[in-house]
Order: C-alpha cells, then sequence, then structure tokens
C-alpha cells in the first residue's frame, strides 16, 4: 500500500461532502428576525469516511477508501478533493452525492443544510476485489455514516474474512448504521451511541461507571473484542470482552469547533494498531491526538496542503513550544479577533507560581477577552538566572499556568526575550507587571509596529526565584524569597481557583 509495501488502514465507508461557507454577520434580514450572512469565503473537504481517510492519511500514514460515489457534479467534486490524497477504490452509488454545508460567523455555525440521499447501488462491491484492496492492511476502520456501505454483504464478508486473519478492525458506528461485524477489535461509539445500541433497563448517569456498564452490554451483542465509548471532555474508556477495564483522560484544550472529531478519534485508534500498538494505547493516543486537532480549530481548519490534508501549523520560524504549545495559542487570536474581541498576551518565567504571578494575570486577562502567557523554557532561564535554575521545570510551570481560570493558552519562547513569539501572535496588548517600564522592554516597538500596545498593571511583590535560585545539596527543590525582600506576614489574597474547561468531544 505504502512505499516499500508499508502497511497502512484501509478505511471503509460512507463518503460526503462538506462544505463550510464562512462570513460575518453585522445585520438583520428587513423582512424577517433572520440574520444576514456576508459571505467572505467558502470550504470544502471530504466527509464521512473520506474525511477519517484524509486525516489518517495527514499523519503520513499509507490509506487506501473503500466507498460508493456517485457521477454527478459533487460526486465529481469529491473526487478531485480525494485525488492523491488517498487511494480510492469505489462501487457505483445513487441517489444524489450527500452535500452537507455549514453557515459560519465568528468561528461559529449559525446553520447546517443537508441535501442528497447517496447509497451504494444494490451489489455496488461485487465489481471490487476487496479481497486485494484489504491484501496490505495493517488495519481497517469501518467509518460507517448510516448510508449503506457497512451493510453490505460482500464488504461483511470481506471484513470477516480480515478478521479471521487476526488484522485489527477499528468500527465507527452509526445510530442508523448496521452492526459491527462479529470479532471487531474495538468498536468506538460516543455515550449517547452507546445508549442507544445497548438496549436493555436505562443506565442512569454519564460518567465512567456508566459508559463501562454501557460497553459490558455492547460487548455481548455485537461480539466485539473491545469497546471504547467515548465520553467527550472526559476522554474515552475501553472494555475488553476478557473483563480488563482502562480509562483515557482528555487533555484540557478550548473547544471551538469539534466537527471531526470523531472521524480523528476513530482514525488516530486504527493508525496506533497499525503500528502494534495495543488496544488500551491506541485509545489513550487518539484521545490525545484529538485533543490538539480541536485545539487546532477541528473540522473547519482542515485544508489540504499539497497531496496531504492537515491542519495549518503557525510559522515555522517561531520555536516549537511545549506545553499547550504555539499551535494551541495561535488558534486565539483567530478566533477572538472575529468576534471583534482583544487579544492579550503576558510572559516572564513564572518560577514557582505565586499570588504576585496570579494576580498580574488575573488583571491581563481582564483587559481583554483572551490571555496568551509566554514562557520563559528551562534554557532561557538559565541564561538570567545562573545554572541552578529554574526550580520547577518547563513541564511543570506550563501545566501549572494553563490550570489558571484567567489563562487561555501558554506558549514557551527559548530566546532571552519573547519578540519571536509575539510576532508570530500579535497581540493587541502586552501585559507586564508594574515592576517593568514598558518604554525599556525590547519587545515594546515590535508590539507597535503592528498597532499594538503595552500595558503595566500593578505588581504586589511576593516570592521569585530568577535573581537568587536555590539548591539542596541533595538535589531536592527549595523555594526561596528574593534577596532583601521582607518577610512580611501580612494575609495574602487567594490565587483565581483552576478552571474547569470544556474538554474534546472524540
Amino acid at each position: 500500500m505504502g512505499p516499500g509495501g508499508a502497511r497502512g488502514v484501509v478505511v471503509i465507508g460512507d463518503t460526503l461532502l462538506d462544505i463550510d461557507v464562512e462570513g460575518s454577520v453585522d445585520r438583520l434580514c428587513p423582512d424577517a428576525p433572520a440574520p444576514v450572512l456576508a459571505v467572505e469565503g467558502e470550504h470544502d473537504r471530504p466527509g464521512g469516511a473520506g474525511l477519517a481517510a484524509v486525516l489518517v492519511a495527514g499523519r503520513d500514514v499509507p490509506v487506501r477508501l473503500v466507498t460508493a460515489l456517485q457521477d454527478d457534479g459533487p460526486g465529481q467534486r469529491l473526487r478531485r478533493l480525494l485525488d492523491g490524497a488517498v487511494d480510492v477504490v469505489a462501487g457505483p452509488a445513487e441517489g444524489g452525492t450527500v452535500v452537507k454545508c455549514r453557515l459560519r460567523a465568528g468561528g461559529r455555525s449559525m446553520l447546517r443544510t443537508d441535501r442528497g440521499a447517496a447509497r451504494p447501488e444494490p451489489g455496488f462491491a461485487a465489481g471490487l476485489d476487496l479481497d486485494t484492496a484489504l491484501a496490505d492492511a495493517g488495519a481497517v476502520l469501518v467509518s460507517d455514516y448510516g448510508r449503506g456501505v457497512a451493510a453490505d454483504p460482500d464488504v461483511r464478508a470481506a471484513l470477516a474474512r480480515v478478521i479471521t486473519r487476526r488484522v485489527p478492525v477499528v468500527w465507527d458506528p452509526h445510530p442508523r448504521g448496521a452492526d459491527p461485524v462479529p470479532g471487531a477489535t474495538v468498536v468506538t461509539p460516543n455515550l449517547a451511541e452507546a445508549r442507544g445500541a445497548a438496549g436493555g433497563a436505562p443506565v442512569p448517569g454519564s460518567g465512567v461507571p456508566a459508559a463501562l456498564e454501557l460497553a459490558a452490554r455492547l460487548l455481548t451483542r455485537w461480539e466485539a473484542r473491545s469497546v471504547a465509548v467515548t465520553l467527550g471532555r472526559s476522554g474515552a474508556v475501553v472494555r475488553h470482552r476478557h473483563g480488563a477495564c482502562s480509562a483515557a483522560p482528555a487533555p484540557v484544550v478550548q473547544e471551538s469547533d469539534p466537527c471531526g472529531a470523531g472521524d480523528h478519534f476513530a482514525g488516530g485508534v486504527a493508525a496506533a494498531l497499525a503500528r502494534g500498538e495495543t488496544v488500551d494505547d491506541a485509545v489513550a493516543e487518539a484521545v490525545a491526538g484529538t485533543a490538539d486537532f480541536i485545539a487546532l480549530g477541528g473540522g473547519a481548519t482542515v485544508r489540504r496542503e499539497g497531496a496531504r490534508w492537515t491542519q495549518p501549523r503557525g510559522a515555522g520560524a517561531a520555536p516549537r513550544p511545549a506545553g499547550t504549545g504555539l499551535d494551541a495559542a495561535g488558534a486565539n487570536p483567530e478566533r477572538v479577533r472575529a468576534g471583534g474581541g482583544t487579544v492579550v498576551a503576558a510572559g516572564g518565567s513564572f518560577d514557582v507560581l505565586h499570588t504576585g504571578h496570579t494576580d498580574t494575570l488575573a488583571a491581563a486577562r481582564a483587559l481583554g477577552d483572551c490571555l496568551l502567557v509566554l514562557v520563559n523554557s528551562d534554557e532561557s532561564v538559565r541564561r538570567r538566572a545562573g545554572p541552578g535554575g529554574p526550580v520547577v521545570p518547563l513541564a511543570e510551570r506550563v501545566a501549572a499556568l494553563a490550570a489558571l481560570e484567567c489563562v487561555d493558552a501558554v506558549a514557551v519562547f527559548d530566546a532571552d526575550d519573547p519578540r519571536r513569539v509575539l510576532d508570530v501572535l500579535r497581540p493587541d496588548l502586552w501585559v507586564k507587571g508594574g515592576d517593568h517600564d514598558p518604554a525599556e522592554l525590547p519587545e515594546t516597538p515590535l508590539v507597535r509596529s503592528w498597532g499594538g500596545e503595552v500595558v503595566a498593571v500593578p505588581y504586589r511583590p511576593a516570592r521569585t526565584t530568577v535573581s537568587a535560585p536555590v539548591r539542596h545539596p541533595a538535589g531536592a527543590r527549595a523555594r526561596t524569597r528574593q534577596q532583601g525582600a521582607p518577610q512580611q506576614a501580612t494575609p495574602q489574597p487567594r490565587a483565581p481557583k483552576p478552571r474547569t474547561r470544556r474538554r474534546p468531544s472524540p
């Protein structure tokens, strides 16, 4: 399938055409209370099994798509979108290619229109050499959108033969679709789909215990080897036929557009299984990958670059950050500015986070509609503080900042100052504590060059480690106060409590 015979993923399912019409709204119709969308652009992409296929291929995994396509106008458009990105094996369809069109403004969907009722022609797969198409598969993903491909007898017989050969089969079910072929490696319903398919007495709750109970019922009904129930912002749980269970929590992200999250998740599981990962590890990896996918804007940001469909990632000259990352931080300004908001950024080492830091960050967030925090890398701190710093390593500093209610994203810079990252993010306001003079900051001219401004907010001194990092001889970390700072016992206001953020919906 791939170069040198690399084993990739075969995706089987119903392929649709997705269209996003983007624009802005600033008035209502004169004859009805309906918003007027001033169209600014239109983007189309493969949908359904087609989206799952191109997202897997975007990971540099060889992909073959087995589907049904109609030779109408939208169908021809869909073929062009797939051409060169994946290997397509298609039988005939009838009823009109399904087109799902979203009308969007400010990064949000206002309305969706659906047209077309395409289904595979009876016996569509009889003329396809399915055994050959599946012969070199490292894993198979059935992306069922309820249109009939996964229900075709020839397709199901070919899948049964694949299962007999112990090739991993991931089945992403649909409420109107066929039951999985018995013996599937893992079936991936979301919680609502699991409830609808499980039958029996209602299962109360929406958390892990309820999902595991539903999974137990589905293992019996579907005769699957494992069931992974996705729980949106709570990640996913897995129950195996032999009784073992696992959970994969979802990383904290800002959710903007969950469109395509389920396809990304199922494709991620299949790609990991094709590499030889276990089901538990594949699910955990897919949950984390889907969180990144949503943090970058979800399906609305998927674009074709050459032969690959992927999400554009910021300027290549910028340093690649750790933690939530520059990509996640870069998604915020576009979203906020689209809604007419103000982008605020603040920065520092934040070594041993204290109330002076949190007060400054809370004040900065109050100045706008999102707060991006730029953090010195460990090496950058050492150049400023000496070889003993930082007291708290980078990963922990990033995690602590990301948990604050006032912080929307965290990015890291490795230089002595944050100008390179600022030039990528271009905030409207660059905020520093009142112990800094904006006129003396090297980044001030840069921020002002795009019309931004540098402002200082009141700063209450507390602990700092930049000027005097101290470590115990045994290597234990120690928190120190700035040399010469008075040791006062005055009451300290509480830091902002960690925010409960929305998590992705795989």
